[in-house]
C-alpha cells in the first residue's frame, strides 16, 4: 500500500519522464534455465559445503596484502594455470566480497559456487580486496578465503587476478565441470 506522497512522488516522476517507448532488445543472450535440482540435494551440498568450511576455521599464517596467491589440484596441468592467470579464461561469473564479515562472506562464497555449478560456470572472479580497510589492517577475507578454497573439490584452481582485474585484490577460479545432481 503507498502513501499519498508515495502516489504524488511517482506521478511527478511520470509528469517528468514523459512517453517511455518499449525497445526490443537482441543483444542480450539469454541465460539457459538450470535443470532442477531437488531440494534434498542442494541442502546436502551445502550441509556438507559448510561441514567442511567452517566459521572456525583460522588460517594458519595470514596471507599478504599484495601475495600472489596460486593453487591447483592434481591432474590440472601448469598451462591451464598459466591461461587461468594471464587471464584466458572466460570469466562467466564474480563475486564481491568487499565489506562482508567472515560469515556473510563464508555464506556468499556457498552459495556462489553451487550457483556456479547450477549454471555449469567453469571460471568465474571472487573479489575478496586487500584488507586495508579491515581492523589491522590485514588481508582476512584474502586469508580465509584461501583456505576455504583450498578445502571446496569443486575448485579445481585459483589464482591471482591481473592488476586489471583487481591484482592481489581478487582471484580467478577454475571450477569442475558438471553440477550438483552428480
Amino acid at each position: 500500500m503507498t502513501s499519498q506522497s508515495d502516489q504524488e512522488d511517482i506521478a511527478l516522476f511520470r509528469q517528468e519522464i514523459g512517453q517511455v517507448e518499449h525497445i526490443a532488445q537482441d543483444k542480450i543472450i539469454p541465460v539457459t534455465k538450470p535443470q532442477s535440482t531437488p531440494v534434498r540435494t542442494r541442502q546436502q551440498t551445502l550441509t556438507e559445503s559448510e561441514a567442511v568450511l567452517s566459521d572456525i576455521y583460522a588460517p594458519t599464517t595470514l596471507v599478504g596484502s599484495e601475495e600472489a596467491l596460486n593453487f591447483r589440484r592434481s591432474g590440472i596441468q601448469e598451462r591451464m594455470l598459466s591461461r587461468l592467470r594471464n587471464g584466458h579464461l572466460k570469466m562467466d561469473a564474480e563475486l564481491d566480497l568487499h565489506g562482508m564479515t567472515i560469515p556473510v562472506a563464508h555464506q556468499a562464497l556457498l552459495t556462489f559456487i553451487e550457483d556456479c555449478l547450477r549454471y555449469k560456470i567453469r571460471s568465474a572472479r571472487i573479489i575478496h580486496g586487500k584488507g586495508w580497510s579491515s581492523k589491522h589492517h590485514k588481508p582476512i577475507l584474502k586469508s580465509k578465503l584461501n583456505g576455504w578454497l583450498r578445502e571446496m573439490d569443486e575448485v579445481l584452481a585459483f589464482c591471482s587476478a591481473r592488476i586489471e582485474d583487481g591484482g592481489t585484490g581478487a582471484l580467478y577460479i577454475l571450477l569442475r565441470r558438471g553440477d550438483l545432481t552428480q
